[in-house]
């Protein structure tokens, strides 16, 4: 395995923040994800596209309310409908088969990952508030403009107000990654992963986890990735009772 491999990340459903103890007593305050049947759904090669890369997606779609171009996809992987599909770059000895499914112990305790998300929408908000202004001076002669942003432009040269003016808009609804996030701790039974501190999105919403781009990958971190095949799973043969197994003996006119 090159350490300089890039393998791919996951797509994770983030559950909620709390806390807990570490060994000496602090307690740590962790973002709990979730995977949610994150799968591979297709995979982008050099000599196809011009590029490496796995096509992932996580969660449950009902078919109905999937479009026809999506259902032939998923259909081909032989994967159920995802509520959402994204792409991660990958190194050519880092693919993954079509159908594949990953799970939590892809990342390790310990190792910092890059998080990316969608912050909470909060709608139509002030200068001071979206851009943390100190407002205008709170005595006398300052007529109901306390929290104002001032003065946005210049006179008749040049005449207008420049683009990109930190002015009163709208806050929140970005795609922001938080880079080197500590995983606490994992549980692959359950499929979670702690992340300790906060994590971008509201409770729900989806967001993608991988390798951190500034510190190198755990030597010990699974690679290609920690998968279990979806067709292997299927395909398992049903328990059968054990041969010395007892066996309950029936009474001629009478039951077992």
């Amino acid at each position: 395995m090159r350490q300089d491999a890039q393998r791919t990340g996951v797509i994770a459903k983030k559950l909620g923040m709390t806390r807990i103890f570490a060994e000496d007593g602090a307690h740590v305050p962790v973002t709990v994800l979730q995977l949610d049947g994150c799968q591979v759904v297709g995979q982008r090669t050099k000599d196809r596209d011009g590029y490496v890369a796995l096509q992932l997606g996580a969660g449950a779609r009902k078919a109905k309310r999937t479009n026809k171009a999506q259902r032939t996809v998923f259909a081909k992987a032989e994967v159920e409908p995802k509520r959402i599909v994204t792409e991660f770059r990958v190194s050519e000895d880092a693919l993954l088969d079509v159908g594949a499914e990953l799970t939590a112990d892809h990342f390790i305790a310990g190792q910092t990952v890059d998080i990316q998300g969608q912050t909470i929408g909060k709608g139509f908000a002030g200068a001071m508030k979206r851009w943390n202004f100190g407002g205008l001076r709170a005595t006398h002669g300052v007529s109901v403009s306390h929290r104002s942003h001032g003065s946005t432009g210049n006179r008749q040269d040049p005449g207008k107000t420049f683009a990109g003016k930190k002015m009163a808009g709208h806050l929140g609804q970005e795609t922001v990654t938080l880079q080197n996030l500590t995983v606490f701790r994992v549980d692959a039974d359950r499929g979670l992963i702690l992340i300790k501190g906060a994590v971008p999105g509201h409770d729900g919403s989806y967001v993608k986890v991988r390798d951190s781009i500034k510190k190198a990958r755990p030597a010990d971190a699974p690679f290609p990735g920690a998968v279990k095949s979806a067709k292997a799973a299927a395909e398992a043969p049903a328990e059968t009772p054990a041969e010395d197994a007892p066996v309950a003996e029936t009474q001629e006119g009478g039951e077992a």
